[in-house]
């Protein structure tokens, strides 16, 4: 029976230093039990550990590994959704809880993140959670396709609707009807190109390159993006009623630097990931060395640290992870951030504030009081700033 949701909620309850399981929640009701070895891959603060995930039948749907020692729940993902979405921290678990709200509602979202935080794997778990999940999951890269060529990829093309155009081509939207098209890059789009996408989105029906033929389609619009779209639409080069069509469920993904507690299980997961690629066995990282990729800032999030870690067991040749953390003292502790304005950088200090005192703005510990300045004049910001509380 295939798993439906990939995440599962793993409890445990650790005493006296005993790692034991205590009980196991699933939010399908496929998933009934989880069982699971220790490896005594003991690094000092963490420890890996091998489950095996089954059903109500006894098969086998997953695996997940890597656990540290002193967590109290992980977010894990099954082998066979090919997804990597792991941590422990609370930022992840309320990203998480929007992706299984807003899953079974067949909404536009718009995923925002810098470059390397997971965006495309949040649209493949909206998706896998979806009504859609057995249907087509296309995926157009914005950024990618040349100028010239996205309107075809994007809504295909007749034969002979230009210049060596030789055969009809099938458009992603067409490619993704009865799925879920997910475009990422969507703020590199031309804006000439803006109003027909706005008009395929919203009226679902589009005409290929070349033909009067109008055709009905059935999608769900999942859009990403590393770019600040407002931003985009001051400087007249996004359209700000194609804003405001995609913006219809926003999930800010969070950077890598904060949510630092998730670090470990990524580290573990793929040493383990790229020593079973290379024949290899990696049994222990040190802890000296797992501190220093905790502190450091991974300007490339997730993305970069995967590639780190990839390169740390190519240079392994015993069972001791090696890695070159001379690389990562030398590179910046924060990424450099260009063209902000005053406006942008008071907004993400205001966020920064409320993520830290979980949305309360009044009250002697509120974001209010630690911003110096009055309720009512904080709201007032707010507003103007848009800034809203996220669903949780």
């Amino acid at each position: 029976m295939a798993v439906k949701w990939p995440s599962l909620i793993l409890e445990s309850l650790a005493s006296q230093n005993v790692w034991g399981w205590n009980s196991a929640r699933a939010l399908v009701p496929e998933m009934r039990w989880v069982y699971g070895t220790p490896e005594n891959l003991d690094s000092g603060e963490f420890m890996a550990t091998h489950f095996r995930i089954v059903d109500s039948h006894g098969n086998g749907n997953g695996e997940i590994s890597l656990v540290p020692r002193n967590c109290s729940w992980a977010a894990v993902e099954t082998t066979g959704s090919a997804l990597e979405i792991l941590g422990v921290s609370s930022a992840l678990r309320r990203i998480m809880k929007q992706v299984e709200m807003v899953s079974p509602s067949g909404s536009t979202v718009l995923v925002l993140g810098e470059t390397g935080t997971g965006k495309e794997l949040i649209a493949r778990a909206i998706h896998n959670c979806s009504p859609r999940r057995d249907r087509p999951f296309v995926v157009a890269n914005c950024g990618s396709i040349p100028a010239g060529l996205l309107e075809s990829e994007l809504f295909g093309h007749e034969r002979g609707a230009f210049t060596g155009a030789i055969n009809r081509s099938i458009g992603r939207f067409e490619l993704a009807h009865g799925g879920t098209i997910f475009l990422d890059e969507v703020g590199d789009i031309p804006l000439e190109l803006q109003s027909k996408l706005l008009r395929v989105i919203q009226e679902q029906e589009l005409e290929r390159l070349g033909s009067s033929r109008t055709m009905r389609l059935d999608f769900r619009l999942v859009a990403a993006t590393n770019k600040n779209l407002m931003q985009l639409i001051e400087q007249e080069r996004f359209r700000s009623d194609l804003y405001y069509r995609l913006h219809v469920f926003p999930i800010q993904l969070p950077a890598l630097r904060h949510r630092a507690e998730d670090i470990p299980l990524l580290v573990w997961h793929f040493a383990m990931k790229f020593a079973e690629r290379m024949k290899k066995r990696i049994e222990i990282i040190r802890a000296e060395d797992m501190r220093v990729l905790v502190k450091y800032a991974w300007p490339g999030n997730v993305r970069e640290l995967q590639n780190f870690v990839e390169r740390s067991v190519i240079l392994s040749s015993d069972t001791i992870l090696h890695m070159p953390i001379g690389e990562l003292r030398y590179s910046p502790r924060l990424p450099v951030e260009r063209g902000r304005t005053l406006a942008e950088a008071e907004r993400e200090h205001i966020l920064q504030t409320l993520r830290e005192t979980d949305w309360v703005v009044g009250g002697p510990d509120g974001a209010a009081t630690r911003l110096a300045v009055k309720r009512t004049t904080l709201l007032d910001k707010m507003r103007r700033l848009g800034i809203s509380r996220p669903a949780v």
